[in-house]
């Protein structure tokens, strides 16, 4: 059997993991793109180490001349966390004929969030005979670990979810659109007031492709779709974190003064026509010295359950889930294929 044939793009913190275990599993890594300048013409070899591999990072402007040349199977995008981001880099991998998984969280559900986009590429993927799929540390741990529950609850009245993340683990991009560094009123002004906004103004700008997703609300739609129910009403509020104490920032480069802002808590909440609540919140932040990664979710009805991941490694999980993920992505039917619709993801030996 042939392996599989895996081309990166974005190579920056998760880009290690998931090169790494793409060569773990048996799959072939064709090339790699970036938009890092100080990173053009290195192997691979010394982002992820070990033995020189011959393929060189290239500049993102050369995408779609190099996948016309490598032919991989599928494109692995880890680089910015909004659909319209990635876009332009899921459109030139869709006419090279190339499957796409991404971890751009919202990419996750986006239909809940960029409809107009979502159903475009939907479509154009279907007529490449290609599929596009979002998927990382959600897919599992805010998503089918929580739906498995549900599966052994006779009734649900609510389910509820916390997770944090350490920012400086993903990258400049990321950190800036949790508001790290941010005064409490540039925060208010710039992240806050998206969702300081009447329904039908959330509405316009989703319309409009200009509404920008707290990464929760792309997970409580996946959630739903996954558990069969019917979204009636769907809100959203960002709060932002902050430090009792000067916070030094690697990946921002920066002192985050006392009173700041880290990060943010987003809170996504989702009424059902079942009469099922979901309210999931999602903690970014820079962390300090006594901060670690936490994942508790509960499920509320007959009976309650509750479950706690302590201090999850969430980069690896989710460039292990990322990489794992590709066999089902290639398989799949056509088109912008949610997670929700895949078959439950499993552990690979091999590809």
């Amino acid at each position: 059997m042939k392996p599989i044939k895996v081309f990166q793009i974005g190579c920056g913190k998760m880009s290690k993991y998931i090169m790494e275990y793409v060569q773990n599993l048996g799959g072939e890594i064709v090339g790699a793109v970036d938009i890092n300048e100080n990173l053009y013409g290195k192997d691979i070899s010394e982002i992820i180490g070990g033995e020189k591999t011959g393929i060189k990072i290239e500049p993102v402007s050369k995408l779609d001349e190099l996948l016309s040349a490598t032919k991989p199977d599928i494109a692995v995008i880890a680089t910015m966390s909004y659909l319209n981001d990635v876009e332009n880099n899921i459109r030139t991998c869709i006419t090279n004929g190339v499957n796409v998984i991404t971890t751009s969280e919202e990419c996750f559900y986006p239909e809940n969030s960029n409809p107009s986009v979502y159903e475009e590429l939907d479509c154009l993927a279907k007529s490449y005979n290609v599929t596009i799929t979002g998927c990382g540390y959600q897919d599992v741990f805010w998503g089918s670990l929580i739906t498995s529950l549900a599966s052994s609850t006779h009734k649900i009245t609510k389910i509820k979810g916390s997770s944090s993340y350490n920012v400086e683990d993903y990258g400049k991009a990321l950190a800036e659109v949790h508001g790290a560094g941010l005064t409490i009123a540039e925060f208010n002004a710039k992240i806050a007031s998206l969702d300081d906004i009447s329904t039908e103004e959330r509405e316009k700008l989703i319309q409009n492709r200009e509404y920008t997703p707290s990464y929760m609300w792309n997970t409580v739609g996946w959630l739903a779709d996954k558990l069969h129910l019917t979204p009636k009403s769907l809100n959203s509020k960002c709060i932002p974190t902050t430090c009792n104490s000067d916070l030094y920032s690697e990946t921002l480069n920066m002192e985050i003064k006392e009173g700041n802002a880290t990060g943010m808590s987003a809170v996504a909440i989702l009424e059902t026509e079942e009469g099922i609540t979901i309210e999931a919140e999602s903690i970014g932040k820079v962390y300090g010295p006594n901060d670690s990664d936490t994942n508790t979710w509960t499920i509320y009805g007959e009976p309650d359950t509750t479950i706690t991941i302590n201090k999850p490694d969430t980069v690896r999980l989710t460039c292990a889930d990322i990489v794992n993920r590709i066999p089902d992505v290639i398989a799949s039917e056509p088109g912008f294929v949610a997670t929700s619709k895949l078959p439950e993801g499993t552990y690979k030996i091999k590809y």
